[in-house]
C-alpha cells in the first residue's frame, strides 16, 4: 500500500465512524419522537448539524429512514445475543432472551412503534426482525425442550405464539388491554413460555385423589 492509499483508507474509516456516529444520534431522536414528522431540516436542526451531514447517511429522507431503522435493529439483534450466556440453563435462555428483547425496546416511544407500522420500508424492516426473532426462540425452545417431547411441533407452536404476541406489545395492544409495559409483558411472555417448556412433576403419593 502506498502511503496516498493508506491516506485514503484512513479518511474512509474516519468517514465511516462519523457516519456511525451520526445514526447513533438518530436512532436516539426517532426512537424518542418517531420520524413521519420529522422533516430533514428539522433533524439537522435537532442534532445541530447541516442537511448536507445528514444526507451523508442516505440520499433522500426516505433513505435515510430506512437506514436509520435497519441501523436500530441491527444493533438491538447485536445486543441481545450478546445478553445471552452459552452455560445458563436451556430454558433460561429462552427467558433471557425474551427479556433482552424488552431492554432493547424499551427506549421506544409509542410514536416511534406507529410511524414503523405506517411506513411500508421500515414496517417491513421490522416484520423481518420479528421473524427472526421467532425462529430464534423456536432454535431456543428445540434445545430446551425435556427428552421425549416433540421438538418441532412445541418449537413452532411457541414460536407462532411469542410472535403474535411480540408483535401485540410493539403495537401497544397488550399495554391497552393489560395496563403492563413493554418490559413487564416480556417478563411475563417469558415466564409463561418457561413454564410451557417445564416437564410435567409427579404428584406427591398423598395427592387429593388417594
Amino acid at each position: 500500500m502506498t502511503p496516498l492509499d493508506g491516506a485514503h483508507a484512513t479518511r474512509a474509516t474516519r468517514a465511516l465512524r462519523r457516519r456511525d456516529l451520526l445514526v447513533g444520534r438518530l436512532i436516539d431522536v426517532f426512537l424518542d419522537r418517531g420520524f413521519a414528522e420529522l422533516s430533514v431540516a428539522e433533524l439537522a436542526a435537532v442534532l445541530r448539524c447541516s442537511k448536507s451531514t445528514l444526507y451523508s447517511v442516505a440520499a433522500s429522507r426516505e433513505q435515510i429512514i430506512v437506514a436509520v431503522v435497519r441501523a436500530f435493529f441491527r444493533r438491538a439483534t447485536e445486543r441481545v445475543e450478546a445478553a445471552l450466556d452459552a452455560n445458563a440453563d436451556p430454558r433460561e435462555r429462552v427467558g433471557a432472551y425474551l427479556r433482552a428483547i424488552s431492554a432493547e425496546l424499551a427506549p421506544a416511544s409509542p410514536a416511534f412503534f406507529a410511524d414503523l407500522d405506517a411506513f411500508p420500508p421500515a414496517r417491513e424492516i421490522y416484520k423481518r426482525n420479528t421473524r427472526f426473532a421467532v425462529r430464534r426462540v423456536q432454535g431456543l425452545v428445540r434445545e430446551a425442550l425435556p427428552d421425549g417431547g416433540a421438538p418441532g411441533a412445541d418449537a413452532a407452536f411457541v414460536g407462532a405464539v411469542a410472535g403474535q404476541v411480540m408483535e401485540s406489545i410493539h403495537r401497544g395492544e397488550i399495554k391497552a388491554q393489560t395496563g403492563l409495559d413493554d418490559s413487564a409483558a416480556y417478563a411475563a411472555l417469558a415466564s409463561l413460555i418457561v413454564a410451557r417448556m417445564t416437564p410435567d412433576r409427579a404428584r406427591p403419593a398423598d395427592a387429593s385423589d388417594g
